[in-house]
């Protein structure tokens, strides 16, 4: 970065927000990923004027720009592996601009992490639903970007279904509106929808106006245990298909239910096959009994041998526990975790989990599987036991490969939840024709002729 494009960063943001030292450009050079790339410069913008004179000087100079939420990614969305400068929001542009009681609408910056707002509309009885397992520490701006899902993604959807409107700048500085704050709006292209899931290589996002519900007033926690996965992916599909309908349908293999017992202690049944973890929600309280039943008559007719409600609070935190910390806990069977977030149609997890374990003992690796099973999204954990063995991480790979070919084959995509990014760059020609891919490749030209708004990712 030449003195000339570094005094011009300092002049217009100040001496506190644009940094080209060592130490910001390390901090700046990861994400969940652990892959690292060094930026050039770390830049946070005020507002949106900031943005637009930061742009606008980039695509005059033809300088890349990065913007990053938390730098929570799997997938190296916001990672600067062709240098350039990371635009970061944490630090000014973090607040919730105004709650709409009226319209069932919050406005906010894109710096503002998914919790805070949720803790923020459940003052007035409201309710954000999506939930991304990184929902304490990541941003709404990069839940957008990526198209976050998360736990209540089987009831409630995912981010896409409560962007109402953004506001946006595009790489030549303009400022676009896309949607409004209106329930209906078939006025012209759905450009709200091309940027969701973008992964900040369109535009940047500098406002979101986001739906609001307001927040059930019960909720209930229950458990089924199988004696084996596919049994457990046969009560998913089978309870969904019958009008069951649950906030979240979470799954949990035999590798995984071991690996949490091995590390927690909470008492889970090693010999299960599987285990189920569904909530229910709504206004009334007979109704989510009611749920309840037709859940526990669905599991047991799928081969259940046990369903387990939760009597309180504390029983239900401890069913929840088992999933919420077994990304962790799988840590044991290698020192290297190549997690992919695969979805099928849900009438397809029986095959799916089935060919992944024919692929786990192909290669000869543990493959814990767990997540979203409601809406098909399974989260498949490929465990490299030494990540300093070249031979055994390449053939970690080829066992990846060969699981996006099987959710392709049975009809699903590469990713629910954590984007593309560089990660699964070089696997978007298994599932996109060279024509789909043509017609990505000439939207993100329509939007940035000159490639400077976080280039190459998505193996555009």
């Amino acid at each position: 970065m030449n003195e000339t494009h570094i005094k011009f960063f300092k002049k217009i943001l100040g001496e506190d927000n644009a940094f080209f030292d060592d130490m910001h450009k390390r901090a700046y050079s990861y994400d969940a990923t652990r892959k690292h790339y060094l930026p050039d410069g770390v830049l946070f913008p005020r507002n949106e004027e900031d943005i637009v004179k930061i742009l606008k000087y980039c695509n005059e100079n033809k300088l890349i720009i990065i913007p990053r939420g938390s730098g929570s990614g799997f997938t190296g969305g916001a990672l600067a592996q062709s240098g350039g400068l990371i635009l970061g929001f944490e630090k000014h542009m973090n607040k919730i601009l105004e709650i709409d009681l009226e319209n069932l609408v919050a406005i906010v910056q894109p710096g503002v992490v998914n919790i805070a707002l949720q803790k923020e509309v459940a003052k007035h009885g409201l309710f954000y639903p999506p939930d991304p397992a990184s929902m304490e520490y990541s941003s709404l701006g990069g839940n957008v970007s990526e198209n976050a899902g998360g736990m209540r993604a089987t009831k409630y959807g995912i981010t896409k279904d409560y962007v109402m409107a953004l506001r946006a700048v595009l790489p030549n500085g303009k400022i676009i509106r896309a949607g409004k704050r209106t329930i209906k709006d078939v006025a012209g292209y759905n450009i709200a929808g091309i940027l969701i899931a973008s992964e900040g290589s369109l535009a940047v996002l500098s406002e979101l106006t986001l739906k609001l519900i307001p927040m059930p007033k019960f909720k209930k926690t229950a458990m089924g245990i199988f004696k084996s996965v596919e049994d457990a992916m046969n009560a998913v599909f089978k309870s969904l298909a019958n009008g069951v309908n649950p906030v979240s349908m979470e799954f949990l293999d035999n590798l995984s239910i071991r690996a949490v017992e091995e590390k927690f202690h909470k008492g889970l049944p090693l010999d299960a096959g599987a285990i189920l973890i569904t909530d229910v929600d709504g206004n009334v309280e007979i109704g989510l009994e009611k749920e309840l039943e037709n859940l526990r008559h669905y599991f047991l007719e799928a081969g259940a041998s046990e369903f387990k409600i939760a009597q309180n609070e504390q029983e239900a935190n401890d069913i929840w526990f088992s999933r919420k910390n077994c990304s962790q806990a799988i840590t044991m069977y290698g020192n290297l975790k190549l997690n992919e977030d695969i979805t099928v149609p849900r009438s397809k997890l029986p095959a799916l989990l089935k060919g992944i374990n024919e692929i786990a003992n192909k290669y000869g690796f543990k493959v814990p599987c767990f997540g979203h099973t409601g809406d098909g999204n399974v989260h498949t954990n490929v465990m490299v036991s030494d990540k300093n063995n070249e031979e055994e991480v390449k053939r970690g790979y080829e066992a990846v490969e060969e699981i996006f070919k099987l959710a392709i084959a049975l009809g699903g995509t590469l990713s629910g939840e954590h984007g593309i990014g560089i990660s699964k760059a070089p696997f978007m020609k298994l599932a996109f024709s060279e024509t789909e891919m043509d017609l990505m490749r000439s939207i993100k030209k329509a939007f940035d002729p000159n490639n400077i708004l976080n280039p190459y990712k998505m193996g555009l």
